[in-house]
C-alpha cells in the first residue's frame, strides 16, 4: 500500500454566503459544489465564481456529461444545468445517510458515511448493483482512469484513499494535515482531485499521484 502526505496544489474560497462545502463535481471545464440550498460553479484556473443553481444540495454531486445528480436528504435529483429544473428523482440507498456521489460506467456511485460503504446504483431506479466496503468513514467518491478514490473523515483526521473497486482493499492513501476535513471529492480526469471541506468553506485541489 502506497502512503504519502497529500500535496495541496491550490485552495479556492472562502466563498461568499457559503458556510460549508458538501458535494463536488467537475463538468469538464468548471468545478461545481453543493452548499445546502444551491449548486455553485467556479473556474479552476481563475478561481472566479461563475453561476449558481438554486436547488436542494445537501451532500454529494455528480455529472454524467449532460446532467447533474444531486443528493438531497433521502433522494437523488437529476438536474438540467441549463435551466436548473429537477427532471426526476430516485431514492438514495442510505435513506438520507448518504455522503459522496459520482458517475462512472454509466451508473452512480454513492458513499455511505458511517456505514463505511460505497454503492454502485442504477441511475434510473436506484437499485443497488454492487457494494464496496471501506475500513473508514466514507465522504466524497470519484473515479479516474479506472481508479476508485474516496475521501474519509473520522475524528480530526481526513485522507484520500484509492481502493480496489471489487474488494475494497486499500491500495493508496494520501494524508491531509490534521484538522483539514474532506467532504465532496471529484477528479478533473487528469492529475487533480478537488476536495470540499466542512471545517472551512473552501475547495482544495490535491495532486493525484502518477
Amino acid at each position: 500500500m502506497k502512503h504519502s502526505p497529500a500535496e495541496i496544489l491550490r485552495e479556492y474560497g472562502p466563498f461568499p454566503g457559503v458556510e460549508r462545502i458538501h458535494g463536488v463535481s467537475f463538468d469538464g471545464e468548471n468545478v461545481w459544489f453543493a452548499s445546502g440550498d444551491r449548486l455553485n460553479a467556479f473556474d479552476p484556473q481563475s478561481g472566479q465564481t461563475l453561476r449558481s443553481i438554486e436547488v436542494a444540495a445537501h451532500a454529494g454531486t455528480a455529472f454524467d456529461g449532460r446532467y447533474f445528480f444531486q443528493l438531497a436528504n433521502d433522494r437523488i435529483q437529476k438536474i438540467d444545468p441549463d435551466t436548473g429544473a429537477v427532471l426526476s428523482t430516485i431514492p438514495a440507498p442510505g435513506g438520507g445517510r448518504d455522503s459522496g456521489l459520482t458517475w462512472a460506467e454509466g451508473t452512480l456511485w454513492v458513499g455511505q458515511y458511517r456505514e463505511r460503504k460505497i454503492h454502485q446504483i442504477d441511475p434510473e431506479t436506484g437499485k443497488i448493483l454492487r457494494t464496496v466496503e471501506s475500513s473508514r468513514f466514507v465522504t466524497g467518491v470519484t473515479w479516474v482512469d479506472g481508479e476508485l478514490w474516496h475521501g474519509t473523515w473520522e475524528g480530526d483526521e481526513s485522507d484520500l484513499r484509492r481502493v480496489d473497486p471489487k474488494t475494497g482493499k486499500l491500495l493508496e492513501r494520501l494524508d491531509l494535515p490534521a484538522g483539514m476535513t474532506v467532504s465532496g471529492l471529484e477528479s478533473d480526469g487528469a492529475d487533480r482531485l478537488f476536495c470540499g471541506s466542512t471545517s472551512t468553506p473552501v475547495v482544495r485541489a490535491v495532486r493525484r499521484p502518477k
